[in-house]
């Protein structure tokens, strides 16, 4: 159902790529309302980024296949009108942002748009000044794109794409390489030009507890079609299903539906969907309890993160000492690094885009060499060994995915690294054979044929059929649906309890928190701390000098602590909670 306020319509709309003969979309009809706030959740294959590419008119003028029904852009049928007439009314960022950029500097990446737009050049300046500005990259205007970070190159891609002043912005997954405190600024752009400028906003995004604070509305997508549709707290509501299909929910609305199904709550209670909700939820619910309850020991952590840490009685097995890098043209160079990892641990390395994260990783791996002091891995120091020595010992799992593959089958791509380790073809393959079963993976497909959940899948087969001593994890569930970040977290923690020393660089701080021992926090090139995961995340000071924002589990089990009663204080885990909830209850 539509009205004269109908910005985009998808009326029955079916599509298939190619030849490929099942939908990717499949008979989903929808209307997206003038000023409206949307977020697109769903499992890698559902059909989101295709989705995008019909309110764009990507499809049907970019991409070819058999499209059914009809998408109307502002009352026009995207069939009868080209891509420039609907990219004046739909402006859109991609999920590659790399696919999208056209100039070597940021300011001629703005010009361009712009110009080929037919914008006055009177306005031009003004334009480009207040949108970067807006987006907080006013600094970045003469850089080169290519010495920016990952998360830098969203922001700019972004900027480009308001400067248009377009009437709907659709985004696909903008935050993915993004710190949280940078992803939370790029939602507050979103909902500044939402609400100021009246710009309609579809958004894509992996992150729940972003789309639940920001978004009026969230569509669910599941096997190319529309499975919910609703304002955030009816979504969430259904987590046991969002669940099965792949789908998170955020981790305060894990602990309401968790105490209703409990019967501690009513069946129709809503979740909750910020720290603010659950606080008051909890708060009410032990009002009486807690004045009858003693402060007692704080309840055991996750399973996932071991009481006592791994290893840290052995010799470190990757050693920092007085480590510094600069690049010769700009960049996140680093200095005075120093840290130690031993056997068995898992390590989480967190901090704002640009602290210098990817280029720590590049001298574990020896794909840098200090300026000056050490670096040692496995025994080795990285400045006297060659690289392909480091990497017998330290395998590495890039961002993208598409980085490290290269072989035209996935059997003979995660074989690939044993054979270069001297590993007889026979023995690589039937290795690589149990690796790549292990995650479902399709043995004789291309990997670019894949998914990019399953390409991640197989370069981290690649990685775990090595059995290195070290796996260096750069953004390992960037872009990845809820059951992939599971399986690539899972793996990861069962080669650190096999004796594997894990270094993560990861900005999604729920996993950070579910999964990581201890944390290392970067800003600026330097390590401003290293510690107990719980300890670190509640440094409010160090979190906001990291540009980072603790967890929603951790958040508020200190609010409680503080609140309610100090029994709450260092829980990290969703059921550690609402076990100490359901304890003090019984105990009234």
């Amino acid at each position: 159902m539509s009205s004269s306020n109908t910005i985009i319509k998808l009326a029955d709309v079916s599509f298939a790529y190619g030849h490929e003969a099942q939908n990717a979309l499949d008979h989903v009809s929808l209307a997206i309302e003038k000023g409206e706030f949307v977020g697109v959740i769903g499992p890698s294959g559902a059909g989101k980024s295709t989705l995008a590419a019909v309110m764009s008119g990507a499809i049907p003028h970019h991409y070819t296949g058999k499209l059914f029904g009809a998408t109307l852009v502002d009352g026009r049928d995207t069939c009868e009108i080209t891509l420039t007439d609907i990219s004046r009314v739909v402006g859109s960022v991609l999920q590659d942002i790399d696919a999208q950029m056209v100039a070597p500097i940021v300011e001629d990446e703005m010009l361009f748009g712009l110009e080929n737009f037919g914008i006055p050049h009177d306005q031009i300046e003004e334009r480009i000044s207040q949108t970067l500005a807006t987006v907080g990259i006013s600094d970045l205007r003469h850089r080169e794109i290519a010495t920016l970070s990952g998360g830098q190159k969203q922001k700019v891609a972004i900027a480009a794409i308001i400067a248009m002043a377009p009437d709907v912005l659709v985004l696909d997954e903008p935050t993915a390489a993004l710190d949280p405190a940078s992803s939370t600024l790029v939602f507050d752009t979103l909902r500044q030009i939402n609400r100021e400028h009246g710009i309609t906003v579809v958004v894509i995004e992996q992150k729940v507890a972003l789309l639940s604070k920001y978004c009026s509305r969230v569509l669910v997508m599941a096997d190319g079609k529309l499975a919910f549709d609703g304002e955030p707290h009816q979504v969430f509501a259904h987590a046991n299903e969002l669940r099965q299909m792949g789908v998170d929910s955020p981790r305060v609305a894990r602990i309401a539906n968790s105490l209703a199904e409990a019967g501690l709550l009513p069946s129709d209670q809503a979740p909750c969907l910020n720290v603010s909700e659950a606080h008051q939820l909890i708060s009410s619910l032990l009002a009486d309890a807690t004045s009858k309850n003693a402060p007692a020991d704080t309840p055991e952590t996750s399973p996932h993160i071991p009481a006592v840490p791994r290893g840290t009685n052995q010799e470190p097995v990757v050693e920092l000492s007085d480590v510094t890098f600069a690049y010769p043209h700009g960049g996140a160079s680093v200095s005075n690094l120093n840290m130690c990892v031993y056997p068995g641990e898992l390590v989480g390395v967190i901090g704002q885009n640009g602290a210098g994260k990817t280029t720590l990783t590049k001298l574990l791996n020896g794909l840098l060499h200090p300026a000056s002091g050490t670096v040692r891995m496995a025994g080795m120091d990285t400045a006297d060994v060659p690289t392909s020595a480091i990497a017998a010992k330290c395998a590495t799992l890039f961002q993208d995915p598409d980085r490290q593959l290269c072989r035209d089958t996935v059997l003979d791509e995660v074989a690939f690294g044993l054979e270069l380790h001297g590993v007889g073809a026979d023995e690589a393959r039937q290795r690589a054979r149990v690796a790549a079963e292990r995650f479902g993976l399709p043995l004789d497909e291309s990997p670019f044929s894949l998914s990019r959940g399953q390409r991640q899948m197989v370069a981290l087969a690649s990685v775990v059929v090595l059995d290195p001593q070290v796996v260096l994890l750069d953004e390992p569930t960037s872009g990845l649906d809820y059951r992939e970040c599971m399986t690539v977290m899972e793996t990861v923690s069962e080669m650190a309890e096999r004796g594997c020393a894990v270094i993560m660089v990861c900005h999604d701080m729920e996993v950070v928190s579910d999964f990581a021992q201890r944390l290392v926090v970067m800003a600026d090139g330097r390590i401003l701390e290293r510690g107990d995961a719980n300890q670190i995340f509640a440094d409010d000071a160090l979190m906001r000098a990291a540009y980072v924002e603790p967890p929603q589990v951790v958040a508020l089990s200190k609010e409680l602590a503080r609140d309610v009663s100090p029994r709450f204080a260092g829980i990290s885990q969703v059921s550690d909670l609402v076990d100490l909830v359901k304890e003090m209850l019984n105990h009234d």
